[in-house]
């Protein structure tokens, strides 16, 4: 399958400090591909500048065949991209409608008519959430305030969709809600890149797996489990005991 996003000796230091050192990757079309690593490993980096928030790098980053930095934005693009960071917090009660809405903002140039209320009411409908839609965005919970934000940029319909660590902070809970959310979007053909520390979570709902250690990105070849185990154990420097799922490879510290 053709790579939708190609990763060339891609470089990239914040003065003396190295953060990518030639990384190369590849990610296919229609999948969820997972990033995995230690914090400060350079995974954050990585997918800022994959979605256009940092250009001084050095190499190469193709989006469907189009470098990085020639895509500009409110130009045409080959594929449009969503981005969900890691942090985001709000002060003003917005109810979660208007939240969601403002991902319509590139179509509607934040005049709104009814085709983008119509795809809001949508968005939550589909996930189930409509009967948040006038709730003031700052009374939820953290995992349904990660929802709302998702829904946020879904509506902006991404061919791409990158979540750096979306179930940070949450209950066990959520973080299935919205990894099932995500599974979903996958399963109707969306391509997901995505930025996880839990590496159990990630082996039950990816397809495609790397690892961010040594300044490289380092894609998981094998996930047999004493391989996988081995990987883990030099990435993260925590002794690790095996486990099975269902033949699904699973992991926890093994205590001393």
């Amino acid at each position: 399958m053709k790579p939708i996003i190609r990763i060339e000796q891609l470089c990239f230091d914040y003065g003396k400090d190295q953060v990518l050192n030639h990384v190369n990757a590849q990610f296919p079309k229609g999948k969820l591909s997972v990033i995995l690593g230690r914090n400060g490993s350079g995974k954050s980096t990585l997918f800022k500048i994959i979605a256009g928030l940092e250009k001084n790098y050095k190499g190469n980053v193709w989006i469907s065949d189009k470098e990085r930095r020639k895509m500009k934005p409110g130009t045409s693009t080959p594929v449009r991209l969503g981005f969900l960071t890691q942090f985001h917090q709000t002060t003003f009660p917005f109810k979660v409608l208007d939240v969601v809405l403002t991902g319509r903002a590139s179509f509607s140039r934040f005049s709104p008519d009814q085709s983008d209320y119509a795809a809001v009411e949508h968005i939550l409908d589909k996930f189930h959430l409509n009967h948040l839609k006038d709730k003031p965005y700052t009374s939820l919970s953290g995992g349904e305030r990660q929802l709302v934000l998702l829904c946020r940029v879904l509506v902006q319909k991404p061919d791409i969709l990158m979540l750096d660590e979306p179930t940070n902070h949450l209950d066990l809970h959520y973080q299935v809600a919205v990894l099932e959310v995500i599974r979903q979007l996958v399963n109707e053909g969306t391509t997901v890149l995505c930025v996880m520390h839990d590496p159990n979570l990630a082996f039950l709902f990816g397809d495609e797996f790397f690892v961010m250690r040594h300044h490289e990105l380092v894609p998981v070849q094998s996930l047999e489990k004493d391989e996988l185990k081995q990987l883990l154990e030099d990435t993260y420097q925590v002794p690790l005991v095996a486990l099975d799922n269902r033949g699904v490879p699973m992991f926890a510290p093994q205590l001393k």
